[in-house]
C-alpha cells in the first residue's frame, strides 16, 4: 500500500550541450555517429511484449546521404494496428491502478537514461534519421525531450494535489482517472522530442497508447521506445507500430474504445481525422479527446524602430535552422522601408556564410530536408517564384537532389503580400518578405492578422513600447506563441508552452499542466459523515 505524499519539485531544464572544438562531448558525439553509421539496424514494432518482424521491410537512409542504408524497418498493417489495440486494453487495468509514484519513476528513470547512457546514441540518431545539426539534434532529441519527461512528472503530480473545498460534515475529493479506452498518438518527423512526448504525456496519466511515428522518425523513436522498456514501462502501455495513416486511422476510429488523439502533423490530416471521428462518434464509449498541433505560416513583424541586427539574427536563425522544418519557423516577415534595405543587405550577406552538407561535418548550418517529397515540393514553390512577375529572389533557389535532398537558403521579396509563399505553409527553407511603408504599422499589424489561415508563432520586433503593446491587442489572435524581438521558433519546456489556434491546432500547450488535463477525467467524490435520515427540510414547517 502507497501511503506517502511525493512530492517531485519542479525540475531545472537540461543543460544545452555546446560541443565546442576539444570537448569532451564533440569526441564523443562524432564517435556515436561513426558506430551508428556501421551498425545497420533491423527495427521492430513493439506491440505487447513482442518485438513484431513482418519481413515487408522498408530501408532508412540519411536525407543528406541517400546512398548509405542506416537500417530497415518492419512495416505493419491493420492487423497490428488491432493487436496494439488488444494489447493495450490488456494492459490498462494493470497500469491505470498503479500507484502513481511507480508510473512517474518510469518517466524519470527513462529521462535519466536519455541524459546520461543514451545521450549520444539518440543525438546520432536524431542527426543521422532526420538530418539535423548537433545543436539543433541536442535542443530536440535530448534537452526537449528529457525536458518534457521531468516536467511532465512535476505538473501531473500537482495536478492530483489539486482538490476541492469540504463543507461541515463531510469531505469532498477529486480523482483524476485515466481515460476510458485507448489513446492514439501520431508522431511527425522532425522533433524527436514531439515523437516522444505525445504517448508518453497520455501514458503518465495513466493511459495505454496505440503510437504511430512518421515513417521518417522511425529511426530516432524506436531507441526512445528501447529506452522506456529498459526504464520498465510495463508491456502494452505504449504500442509503436509503423503502418501508414488511412490504416491506423481506419482501425482506431472505428473502435468502440477509442478514447482520444494526440497529433502532431498537416492541418489537412488532422481536419480529416475531426471529421471521421465525428461521423463515428454514436459508436464510441465514450467522447473522445482531439487534441492536435499542425502548421503555421510565422510571421516576424518589424517596426521602424526595430535593432536591424536583431532582426536579422533572427530571420537567420528563425527561417532556416533545421532547413525551416518546423512549423514555428519564421516565414513571412514584413519590413518597414526606412529598415528594408539595411536587413537586406546584411541577411543575404549572413545566409551566403552558411555551409550547406552533411551532419557530420559540424561546420555545416544547413543539411537536407527530409525527403524526396518535400524536396519537390518546396522546389515547386521556388522554381515558380523565379517566373512570376514582381516577385524576387535575393539570395538561395538552389536545389540539388544528386546525393541528398539540399536545397539553399532562399530569400524572396514579394511585391504583393498575398504573394503565395507569404500565404501558404511550405516548410523549408524559404522566408518571404514584404516592405511596407514605415508610416503604415497600423495598416500591416492588420495584414498580417489576415493573410494566413493559421496563428501559431510571430514575432515582433521593436524598441518602441507603444508599437509593441499595439502589435499585442491587434495580433491577439496570430499567434498562440508570441515573441518580443526574438526569433518565432525554439519554445522550451516550462517556459513557453507551445502550440498555436485558427489552423494551427487545439492550443492545448504541450509543455504544461493544459496538455496534461486532456488525458485526465475526474471523478469528483462527497462523503457525508453524518447523513440525513428525514427528507423534510425545515422550511416545510409552518410553526
Amino acid at each position: 500500500m502507497s501511503n506517502g505524499h511525493f512530492h517531485y519539485p519542479q525540475p531545472q531544464n537540461e543543460t544545452v550541450l555546446q560541443f565546442a572544438p576539444g570537448s569532451e562531448e564533440k569526441r564523443k558525439l562524432k564517435e556515436a555517429l561513426a558506430k551508428a553509421k556501421k551498425t545497420k539496424l533491423d527495427i521492430p514494432m513493439y506491440i505487447g511484449s513482442e518485438e513484431v518482424r513482418t519481413g515487408k521491410k522498408s530501408e532508412i537512409r540519411p536525407p543528406h546521404e541517400t546512398a548509405h542504408v542506416l537500417g530497415q524497418f518492419h512495416n505493419g498493417d491493420a492487423s497490428h494496428v488491432k493487436a496494439a489495440i488488444n494489447a493495450g486494453l490488456k494492459a490498462k487495468a494493470q497500469w491505470e491502478h498503479m500507484p502513481w509514484v511507480q508510473r512517474a519513476s518510469i518517466f524519470l528513470k527513462a529521462a535519466d537514461l536519455l541524459a546520461t547512457k543514451y545521450r549520444y546514441d539518440m543525438l546520432a540518431a536524431t542527426m543521422l534519421g532526420q538530418s539535423k545539426n548537433p545543436f539543433q539534434a541536442e535542443i530536440d532529441s535530448t534537452c526537449e525531450l528529457i525536458d518534457f519527461l521531468r516536467f511532465n512528472v512535476h505538473f501531473l503530480n500537482d495536478i492530483y494535489q489539486q482538490q476541492p473545498l469540504s463543507g461541515a460534515g463531510m469531505h469532498n475529493r477529486v480523482e483524476y482517472r485515466a481515460l476510458e479506452g485507448f489513446v492514439l498518438a501520431v508522431t511527425p518527423f522532425n522533433f524527436t522530442a514531439i515523437g516522444g512526448n505525445l504517448p508518453t504525456s497520455a501514458a503518465m496519466c495513466g493511459n495505454v497508447v496505440v503510437w504511430k511515428p512518421a515513417n521518417t522518425q522511425i529511426y530516432s523513436a524506436s531507441l526512445f521506445m528501447r529506452i522506456l522498456k529498459e526504464a520498465g514501462l510495463p508491456d502494452g502501455v505504449i504500442n509503436l507500430v509503423y503502418v501508414s495513416g488511412p490504416v491506423v486511422g481506419d482501425v482506431c476510429f472505428k473502435h468502440r474504445d477509442f478514447a482520444g488523439v494526440h497529433f502532431t502533423g498537416s492541418t489537412g490530416v488532422f481536419q480529416g481525422m475531426w471529421k471521421t471521428i465525428g461521423e463515428n462518434i454514436a459508436g464510441y464509449r465514450t467522447y473522445p479527446r482531439i487534441v492536435g498541433e499542425t502548421g503555421g505560416k510565422d510571421f516576424v513583424l518589424v517596426h521602424p524602430s526595430a535593432d536591424v541586427d536583431a532582426v536579422v539574427a533572427a530571420l537567420a536563425r528563425g527561417a532556416f535552422e533545421f532547413q525551416g522544418q518546423k512549423c514555428s519557423a519564421a516565414s513571412r516577415a514584413y519590413i518597414p522601408d526606412n529598415l528594408a534595405a539595411a536587413i537586406k543587405k546584411k541577411l543575404v550577406a549572413e545566409i551566403k556564410t552558411m555551409k550547406m552538407g552533411t551532419t557530420e561535418d559540424f561546420s555545416n548550418f544547413i543539411n537536407a530536408v527530409i525527403d524526396e517529397k518535400a524536396f519537390n515540393s518546396i522546389k515547386k514553390y521556388i522554381d515558380q517564384a523565379k517566373k512570376d512577375k514582381g516577385v524576387k529572389i535575393l539570395v538561395g533557389g538552389k536545389c540539388d537532389a544528386s546525393k541528398g535532398w539540399f536545397i539553399e537558403p532562399t530569400v524572396i521579396e514579394a511585391s504583393d503580400p498575398k504573394y503565395t509563399t507569404m500565404c501558404e505553409e511550405i516548410f523549408g527553407p524559404v522566408l518571404t518578405i514584404y516592405t511596407y511603408k514605415a508610416t503604415e504599422f497600423d495598416k500591416t499589424c492588420d495584414l498580417v492578422n489576415t493573410t494566413s489561415d493559421y496563428a501559431l508563432t510571430g514575432a515582433v520586433f521593436s524598441q518602441d513600447r507603444y508599437a509593441l503593446e499595439k502589435a499585442m491587442k491587434k495580433l491577439t489572435h496570430s499567434a498562440g506563441n508570441f515573441y518580443i524581438n526574438d526569433k518565432p521558433t525554439g519554445a522550451v519546456v516550462g517556459q513557453q508552452p507551445f502550440g498555436g489556434a485558427r489552423a494551427s491546432g487545439t492550443n492545448d500547450k504541450a509543455g504544461s499542466m493544459l496538455n496534461l488535463y486532456r488525458w485526465l477525467s475526474a471523478r469528483t467524490i462527497k462523503e457525508t459523515f453524518n447523513p440525513p435520515t428525514d427528507y423534510r427540510y425545515p422550511f416545510l414547517l409552518e410553526k
